[in-house]
């Protein structure tokens, strides 16, 4: 007889609820779940390896008497309806976990090349000004509206914002999914970054799978936290205004970082249609036509419901173009761990002062073939 192993109910129906799962997509896979559940069996040792596989819960954590308790490690200002959301996924846990180790390993790496504090991290209070705030970050991260005008397109912009907030010391991870695993994509509306602060190796991380809209004022948004010396995790929308003090003053900052408003009122034309110069003043500013609207709408040319109705009917419009090309590996895996973090990890891989399984783990890769080309790719040989 196959023997059986003794686990809780209660356990069981934890790491089921922390994975977001109804009982019922379960029993697909276990025919006898509700058993377990109830109490009334017990499952093999091999169906409950499976079962931690399936629910991403840890296997020692099944074996105990009573659910794990996982605080969450970060400030956590998202919510739903007004309502903060009370259980974070184990996707998001794994991604917070893994950032705040690659964050680790990094603050020691700077410690020891002697790379000094990012001056940018706790230099504002959310009583400072928001124009002279963003004056600060734009001084430190060497950024100015006016050099979009050299790029193709928003989309370009990015990636020179991404590289602007590297060079000033600031990890920059942009990912849709945990690690390097394809099939645990990450929901955006579960949340849309975090922002873990370190004087020596803060870390922004932005999730991919939101619409690429989004992923700029994001990006905008976490770095004002850090601005603060704040940790956070957020899921902000631009057509939203958050009741909380802390969210409200870093969607004012990232607005302001990404369209000044005093040179969006000099080039507003308010006779035109509003799709029309939305879509201009898009391209002129080189960011998404939802931070346009929104700017629109702090200056004060559209009222509140004109404003949702157009955001809700753009937003619409750009969902289909979020679909992620395959693109170049390489270029996709330096995006997600950070270009700065993964040329400093395998060049001292390389060196022999971090083990090569250790820079693997981090980065999550296999092979060291991988490794040796996305160091290629980076520049380091």
């Amino acid at each position: 007889m196959t023997p059986r192993v003794p686990v809780e109910p209660q356990v069981l129906r934890w790491a089921r609820e922390r994975a977001g799962l109804a009982p019922e997509s379960l029993v697909r896979r276990f025919p006898k779940y509700l058993a377990w559940e109830a109490g009334e069996l017990r499952p093999t040792h091999k169906q409950l390896r499976d079962f931690a596989k399936v629910t991403h819960a840890p296997f020692g954590s099944l074996l105990l008497s009573k659910p794990l308790h996982e605080p969450f490690p970060l400030p956590d200002f998202r919510t739903v309806g007004g309502e903060a959301i009370v259980r974070p996924s184990p996707n998001l846990l794994h991604t917070v976990y893994l950032c705040e180790r690659r964050q680790d390993w990094y603050h020691d790496y700077a410690l020891d090349e002697d790379l000094g504090p990012v001056r940018l991290v706790g230099s504002a209070t959310i009583a400072d000004d928001v124009p002279e705030t963003v004056a600060r970050i734009r001084t430190a991260l060497r950024i100015d509206p006016g050099d979009r005008a050299e790029f193709s397109s928003w989309t370009a912009a990015m990636r020179q914002f991404i590289r602007h907030a590297e060079e000033a010391g600031i990890l920059v991870m942009v990912s849709g999914i945990v690690g390097s695993n394809n099939h645990r994509r990450l929901d955006p509306d579960e949340f849309r970054g975090f922002a873990l602060a370190d004087d020596l190796a803060p870390l922004v991380f932005v999730n991919s799978a939101d619409t690429k809209a989004a992923q700029m004022f994001t990006l905008a948004h976490e770095i004002a936290h850090l601005a603060l010396g704040q940790s956070a995790l957020s899921n902000i929308e631009l057509n939203s205004t958050p009741s909380n003090q802390v969210e409200s003053w870093c969607n004012r900052v990232a607005a302001e970082l990404l369209v000044p408003i005093a040179l969006l009122r000099e080039e507003y034309r308010s006779d035109q249609p509003l799709a029309r110069e939305f879509q201009r003043l898009a391209r002129h500013f080189k960011v998404s036509t939802l931070v346009i609207l929104r700017r629109i709408y702090d200056l004060g040319a559209l009222t509140y419901g004109d404003y949702r109705t157009a955001y809700r009917e753009e937003l619409t419009r750009l969902q289909p173009l979020n679909k992620q090309s395959g693109g170049n590996f390489y270029a996709t895996h330096s995006l997600r761990v950070s270009e700065r973090f993964a040329r400093a990890l395998i060049i001292r891989t390389i060196e022999g002062q971090t083990l090569y399984r250790d820079a693997f783990r981090l980065l999550t890769l296999k092979k060291v073939s991988t490794f040796r080309n996305l160091g290629i790719h980076l520049g380091v040989k």
